[in-house]
């Protein structure tokens, strides 16, 4: 397994991918329904990484790992697999660095990050699903020889992704709890570690989609799991496997894990557009959703961060699951 890392080498990697990556803004949720779903004493704080290059966190993962390698490797250009907003951050990646890319994408992603990808100069290759992706990327590494970006292991995508907690840990002060959705755990595994470090009391919550749970269920037998189907709106959480780095992080530095419906998703969404004009995809949405349903009697007048972490989604699609919302009672 790769090794750990502490607060000193995530303060370096900020430095490193300065030149690379925006500091996004926090902002917090001043609404009257906020305050009676959760108490006049709440406090609810978004850190807007959907303000991010490529439209989410996925490019600082991403940009660490490509930087991190022999600059042959570079040369060669990079692969990835995704469901949509690791394969726009690679392609990014391969610009930004002035080389190329080759990723595979679900055949279902979303139109607007296919063409989003492409304006980025990345070459798609289409698997039916996602456990056919993995088999189609390491052929084109073993044939091709690009340089895999993973999207949610290793050392180089957490510390990538801790610079995000290290960010939001020194923008507001004293948070009670952090909330992140997880995937794969790149995110999670990243924003926890940096979090609990600087502030140890503060409690981070992971959130899954019911139809995702791959952490949930590897926290149940203390090793990685995988599932058989994927079966979400939020595509970007769709990881079919956990892996050993960010599961080992995600273990030892998340305090809980809690489960959202799909509803749930739609129903957050449809308020982070009523409340801030924030047109959100459902990953980006997750960590609202939580604390709305179950967490809500645990973060009842607290002071909480969410971490609104993409959005990618077109217009249409949105207005489809937006108009399914329902109000949170």
């Amino acid at each position: 397994m790769d090794q750990k890392f502490n607060l000193s080498d995530v303060r370096n990697t900020r430095n490193l991918l300065s030149d690379y990556v925006i500091q996004t803004p926090v902002h917090q949720l001043h609404s009257p329904v906020i305050s009676r779903l959760l108490g006049s004493q709440s406090q609810v704080y978004l850190k807007l990484e959907l303000l991010q290059h490529t439209g989410t966190f996925k490019v600082r993962g991403a940009i660490n790992s490509a930087l991190n390698l022999p600059p042959e490797k570079v040369q060669n250009g990079f692969t990835a697999v995704s469901a949509g907003n690791h394969a726009i951050a690679t392609a990014f990646t391969a610009e930004t660095l002035e080389t190329t890319s080759k990723v595979v994408m679900i055949k279902t992603a979303n139109q607007l990050r296919v063409a989003k990808c492409r304006e980025y100069g990345g070459e798609i290759v289409f698997a039916d699903n996602a456990h056919s992706a993995f088999d189609l990327v390491e052929e084109i590494q073993r044939e091709e020889g690009y340089a895999f970006l993973h999207p949610f292991e290793g050392r180089n995508v957490s510390l990538g992704t801790a610079t995000l907690g290290l960010e939001f840990s020194e923008q507001v002060d004293n948070l009670d709890a952090v909330v992140v959705a997880i995937g794969g755990g790149g995110l999670a595994s990243g924003v926890s570690m940096a979090v609990k470090e600087l502030k140890a009391k503060c409690q981070v919550y992971g959130v899954e989609p019911e139809g995702a749970d791959t952490m949930r269920r590897s926290f149940q037998t203390g090793k990685p799991e995988s599932v058989d189907q994927v079966n979400t709106i939020a595509d970007s959480l769709g990881a079919p496997y956990a892996s050993d780095y960010s599961f080992s992080l995600c273990r030892k530095y998340i305090d809980d894990l809690v489960l959202i419906s799909d509803q749930e998703m739609v129903n957050a969404m449809a308020l982070l557009l009523s409340e801030v004009k924030l047109v959100v995809e459902p990953a980006g949405a997750a960590s609202l959703a939580a604390v709305l349903a179950p967490l809500r009697s645990r973060l009842f007048n607290k002071r909480i961060g969410l971490i609104v972490c993409g959005s990618n989604i077109d217009l249409s699609s949105f207005k489809t699951l937006v108009d399914s919302a329902v109000a949170f009672q």
